[in-house]
């Protein structure tokens, strides 16, 4: 399973071959259809102490033989240092493997997406020996699914739309409409990873705090490690308590997450509560917090 937001957002690729045939139809760019697509070593390391890794490099093939590779990288911050990273990889592998190279950055920040959709000029003077240009995927061009029965029909692209949207005040919207999606799959074990692989690229993000809930709310396929917790305490202490259980351990998660310190009498409290009304406020209140005192002094 992967471990961060940041592996989410490039490795949701790894998960359907043909999601990134789709994101171009539905960013509606003229690019070849591949028809296969594969997962290659992004391993571009040439001098051993100076190890370079590429987040996800996929090799796509058409009906017609035609080849290209897609470079996926997730960004999710402005890193003026970035762009000379992406010029060396596009390099090296247009040396290696004698193919053209499409750049795909996918962030989940509008602001992000705007500095790295600009062209990065590299020269002297005003001349530009290189000039790089990145497909960019983000909040801006990936529609954000709210529909059920448009969700159903991709549940993967949902996913894709969720970890892109994750700042977005339709979230909740978008949540919903994937947990219901992910519900009519066939593949119990597919709907288990695309609901783990949700929870990873949301992390830290208050998108993050709602689908922790409703999986908490909602075990019926998930089984993330407190999800598998829930259903066994469900079973023995009743449905109230084990949302009680869920809850009170997202607020905690938020809070860990966040660097957020508590004494053991705060996570005593926390943890041993069941209002559900209380938990929600303290939940509401963690996913802001810097300090305890900014959760538990309200009350």
């Amino acid at each position: 399973m992967v471990g961060s937001s940041h592996e989410a957002l490039h490795r949701i690729f790894h998960h359907d071959s043909e999601l990134i045939g789709r994101t171009f139809q539905t960013l509606g760019l003229e690019l070849p259809t591949p028809d296969t697509v594969s997962v290659i070593s992004g391993d571009v390391t040439e001098i051993r102490p100076l190890e370079r890794r590429i987040d996800t490099l996929l090799r796509c093939e058409t009906v017609d033989g035609e080849a290209y590779l897609v470079l996926v990288e997730a960004q999710r911050g402005c890193d003026p240092d970035k762009p000379f990273s992406w010029m060396y990889y596009l390099a090296y592998l247009a040396d290696r493997y004698k193919l053209p190279v499409l750049l795909l950055v996918v962030c989940q920040d509008k602001r992000v997406a705007k500095w790295a959709s600009q062209p990065f000029k590299h020269g002297v003077g005003a001349w530009a020996a290189l000039t790089l240009r990145a497909l960019v995927v983000g909040p801006h061009n990936v529609p954000a699914v709210v529909d059920e029965e448009v969700a159903s029909r991709d549940v993967l692209l949902t996913v894709f739309s969720v970890l892109t949207h994750a700042n977005n005040a339709e979230i909740d919207a978008i949540l919903r409409a994937l947990v219901s999606a992910l519900k009519t799959l066939d593949d119990e074990e597919k709907a288990f990873d695309l609901a783990e692989l949700t929870l990873v690229g949301l992390e830290d993000t208050p998108a993050g705090a709602i689908w922790r809930q409703m999986m908490a709310m909602d075990t019926s396929f998930y089984r993330s490690s407190f999800s598998r917790q829930l259903r066994a305490e469900g079973r023995a202490e009743g449905l109230a308590e084990g949302s009680a259980e869920g809850r009170s351990d997202a607020v905690l998660r938020v809070l860990d997450k966040r660097g957020v310190v508590l004494s053991e009498e705060q996570r005593a409290r926390v943890a041993g509560c069941i209002d559900l009304d209380q938990l929600d406020a303290w939940l509401d209140r963690a996913v802001t917090a810097t300090r305890a005192s900014e959760v538990f002094d309200a009350d």
